[in-house]
């Protein structure tokens, strides 16, 4: 028999199959565009891994100066994230979002020139001006200080980006159908890696020489044009409620209008100082840190681990790296299905965690054998993929309003500093020991404790 949701003042609202198609409705319009402004997003932050098979040798940069560039981006990221996030709560996310893609995309297109002599003949003439001391000067005009500079202005440029959509998601998806939503939006990492890893590993392996630029700096270029060009879509396709979307009869908006104000109803929507300073909201974090230090661990570093196992041309690489991110695709589906459909996150977000640590660890004991080496990587990614999506199902169940707005981007932010933490970390242990496996280790350890933190958590009390 069909069932009718309760609408205000008693009134019927529509059937359950009627509201799912709704929210199918919704999910077709929004999802495809942030799922692609996503896949550009991560692929300009990540594609300095496979840069670096290049621009190492080319730039003369140790494994602790790429750790250092790579990693650095989070800073910017974290120190503007929770302006950027309260600016898109407050404007829009429409308008944000094309500003915080176009101008990502400019710089990202901009690293291609940190070894240009005239940039650094430049900065070197405009510190002299200052009289600075030479070793100052030298140190401030090379590649290396060009590196930092531009990854440091990537991650000001992109703070705000994902804590923003997950956000926006909140906005049109009660927390019952959420996670899927969300899940399926997170995919997108996933797909930069299938995606990405063939189309950098062919840029490195095809571009080199031509116009007198070499692979890497082909490779910064190309990668950022996407970014430009979903930035100004995101600005006109859009909606930044659900009252102002027109695609929607009246009878769908009222609907969504409904689930969502009686779902933010039981929510505090408390002070900004007051969500800083909640313990759930720093364990969130704690375990957020865990997660992303895997993720970012595995995107950095995975095209030189396959590298060290053997494998040389570039678009080998590529096509190798593509595995993993594959398998996690499945992984996440179905991890965010089960959690749904049981309402459950703690164990969901932990049990996918230890599968990281397992993966990981293997990876090291077998790391002489690319076949055994990758399979450990590939459970990794899949426990990493599966923990994503899931995790943010704690705060946007106990979080509301401004403090939503907040609270996601503290999340994020302080998540994200394990971007900055990871790659420096692995970098100078790579560069003592000659080997990542320590590094791995590391973030093993890591994952481990955002296992154990998750679960500290009290469960959210059911509504």
């Amino acid at each position: 028999m069909t069932t009718l949701a309760a609408g205000p003042l008693g009134r019927p609202a529509l059937p359950d199959e009627a509201a799912d198609a709704v929210y199918r409705k919704v999910a077709v319009r929004l999802i495809p565009l942030l799922f692609l402004c996503y896949i550009a997003a991560y692929l300009d932050r990540i594609n300095v891994g496979f840069a670096k098979l290049q621009m190492q040798a080319a730039l003369q940069f140790s494994d602790s100066v790429y750790g250092l560039g790579a990693g650095i981006f989070f800073i910017g990221y974290f120190i503007f994230e929770i302006p950027s996030n309260l600016m898109l709560h407050k404007v829009g996310a429409s308008r944000w979002i094309a500003r915080i893609m176009v101008t990502w995309g400019v710089l990202s297109a901009a690293t291609m020139f940190i070894g240009s002599p005239g940039l650094i003949a430049a900065v070197r003439s405009v510190l002299t001006a200052c009289q600075l001391p030479a070793p100052w000067v030298d140190a401030a005009a090379s590649p290396a200080a060009n590196f930092y500079v531009v990854r440091f202005l990537l991650g000001v440029a992109e703070a705000g980006f994902f804590p923003g959509i997950i956000l926006y998601l909140t906005y049109w998806f009660p927390a019952a159908r959420r996670g899927r939503a969300t899940s399926l939006f997170l995919t997108a990492v996933a797909c930069a890696g299938i995606i990405g890893g063939p189309l950098s590993g062919w840029i490195l392996h095809s571009m080199g020489g031509v116009n007198g630029w070499q692979g890497w700096q082909w490779l910064f270029l190309f990668e950022a044009v996407p970014s430009l060009l979903l930035g100004l879509l995101a600005w006109v396709y859009l909606e930044d409620r659900v009252k102002n979307a027109q695609w929607l009869t009246p009878g769908e908006r009222e609907l969504i209008a409904r689930e969502i104000s009686v779902e933010e109803a039981g929510k505090p929507d408390a002070p900004i100082s007051s969500v800083l300073g909640d313990p759930k909201v720093w364990l969130l974090s704690l375990v957020y840190f865990g997660i992303v230090s895997g993720l970012y661990g595995v995107s950095f570093w995975l095209p030189s681990i396959i590298k060290a196992t053997g494998v040389k041309d570039p678009l080998d690489v590529g096509l190798i790296s593509a595995i993993p991110w594959l398998f996690g695709v499945v992984a996440m589906y179905f991890a965010a299905r089960s959690a749904d459909r049981l309402r459950e996150s703690r164990w969901h977000t932990a049990i996918a965690c230890i599968a990281g640590v397992l993966g990981l660890e293997f990876s090291v004991a077998f790391h002489d054998n690319v076949t055994l080496s990758m399979a450990g990587l590939t459970l990794c990614t899949m426990g990493i993929m599966s923990a994503l999506p899931v995790s943010w199902s704690n705060p946007t169940a106990i979080l509301g309003g401004t403090a939503a707005a907040a609270g996601i981007a503290m999340i994020n932010s302080i998540g994200n500093l394990a971007g900055f933490v990871t790659p420096l970390a692995v970098g100078m242990i790579k560069d003592r020991t000659h080997s990542t496996d320590l590094g791995l280790h590391f973030l093993a350890l890591l994952m481990f404790v955002a296992a154990v933190a998750v679960l500290s958590l009290r469960k959210p009390a059911a509504r």
